[in-house]
């Protein structure tokens, strides 16, 4: 039973699923009086697969097919997104802030998001924002919204937006927002005053609206959810797990040089450990390497110090899984793995950098998104080492190991190698 854990364990991972980004939306939600105007950005996938935008069904969404459905898209975030004051449910216009015949698109690092501008009006001033969210609850439960909330005052206490990861089904946030310092007069229809955001240009992968991301939001609060955004992150990113199980098989083996008695010819191959010490010495190694490298890097790109291309990043991490799976197979690298580990980790520290950079952090107020990001990619890390570690130690020494370790490493490289190629060459091979 035990032998086929291992190789049910190399088999979970699905070659054909995402392999890195998960699915999120972004919500910014300004409060004004007993009026909450809204900007939320959805992934034109995640609306494909539930309202089957692509008519024509060609696998490519044009602007037409988009901007025809808009009303739909609108009506699927009013319904999946509801809000309430202060206990009262607010009630969402039947039309978007700026013209429902008038759709934008923009991009984020995963692709091309619609954009849309919604208005609830609450029974009276919000003191305390409820947002119960439920988008794509029904058909993907992997999906994040990252939601931004703050009001429309001259006060900067006021002003500064509260940061929250909401999963679908998870029931009401509630964010506090601070009293005004004056009463803030309820707007009677949004006719009667300009709209809160900067309109969207109507054309496909137009930039954010830099309105949207001017004020660094207060996120003190919002440690637990970047926590739990760093396991989800790192739990569905297959490449990330791919590389790190890569690196955990020979962690219970060293390499040995051994002499055929009937050939007099020596050899060094992996032979399995007797000493559980060095092996657990061996995967500190490896999973500080990879810890400190991604820190590094992650920090860096969230700060926009340096930002290297997207398109250049996925494709390198892809590249490392490969590299580290065959090296698993034809050694290159044996006795310092932790050093390839920290040189690759440096990349994946940029691929992990996009689910923060995408949530429109500011700098200024990165400490507690940082913390609690790296903190979550670590849990989820050592819940990996702690499923494998075990397994691989106790079968070590069987032929199933040995089979599911060249086995199994020859089919990360495999996957990894068809990612390379769809990164490299933004292609749609399998989905990811």
């Amino acid at each position: 039973m035990k032998r086929a854990c291992l190789l049910a364990l190399l088999l979970a991972i699905p070659p054909f699923a995402d392999a890195h980004k998960a699915s999120d939306a972004y919500l910014t939600l300004r409060v004004d009086g007993a009026t909450v105007d809204a900007r939320i950005d959805i992934a034109l996938r995640d609306l494909d697969r539930d309202l089957a935008l692509d008519a024509d069904a060609d696998d490519q969404l044009s602007w037409k097919e988009v901007r025809t459905r808009w009303p739909d898209i609108a009506a699927l975030a009013r319904r999946d997104i509801r809000l309430n004051a202060d206990g009262a449910r607010c009630t969402s216009g039947t039309t978007s802030i700026t013209d429902a015949d008038a759709p934008a698109l923009t991009s984020h690092s995963d692709g091309t998001y619609a954009v849309l501008r919604l208005q609830w009006h609450c029974a009276a001033p919000v003191q305390a924002l409820g947002v119960d969210y439920q988008l794509f609850v029904r058909t993907d439960p992997t999906h994040r919204g990252i939601v931004r909330v703050a009001r429309v005052s001259d006060t900067p206490d006021a002003t500064a937006p509260q940061l929250a990861v909401l999963s679908p089904g998870n029931g009401l946030h509630r964010f506090r927002l601070p009293p005004l310092a004056a009463p803030t007069r309820v707007k009677a229809a949004a006719s009667e005053a300009p709209p809160p955001f900067a309109s969207p240009q109507p054309l496909p992968a137009s930039p954010a609206a830099a309105a949207d991301e001017a004020t660094p939001p207060s996120v003190a609060s919002s440690l637990p959810g970047f926590v739990r955004e760093g396991i989800h992150h790192i739990l569905i990113g297959y490449d990330h797990i791919l590389f790190l199980l890569s690196l955990l098989l020979p962690a219970v083996w060293i390499r040995r040089a051994a002499t055929d008695p009937r050939t007099g010819v020596t050899r060094t191959r992996w032979r399995p450990s007797e000493d559980l010490r060095l092996a657990l010495a061996n995967v500190l190694k490896v999973v500080t390497a990879f810890t400190l490298a991604h820190s590094i890097t992650l920090a860096l790109s969230v700060l926009d110090v340096v930002n290297p291309p997207s398109r250049w990043i996925e494709s390198t991490i892809a590249a490392s899984v490969v590299l580290a799976a065959l090296n698993n197979v034809w050694p290159v690298i044996s006795d310092a793995r932790w050093k390839l580990t920290f040189l690759f980790g440096l990349v994946h520290g940029f691929g992990f950098a996009s689910a923060l950079k995408d949530a429109g952090l500011a700098q200024g107020a990165l400490v507690a998104p940082l913390v609690g990001f790296n903190i979550g990619v670590e849990i989820g890390q050592l819940c990996i080492v702690a499923l494998v570690l075990p397994l691989a130690w106790t079968l070590r020494g069987t032929r199933t190991y040995r089979g599911a370790f060249s086995g199994g490493s020859l089919a990360i490289a495999a996957v990894a190698g068809v990612w390379l190629v769809q990164r490299a060459f933004d292609l749609s091979l399998i989905a990811g």
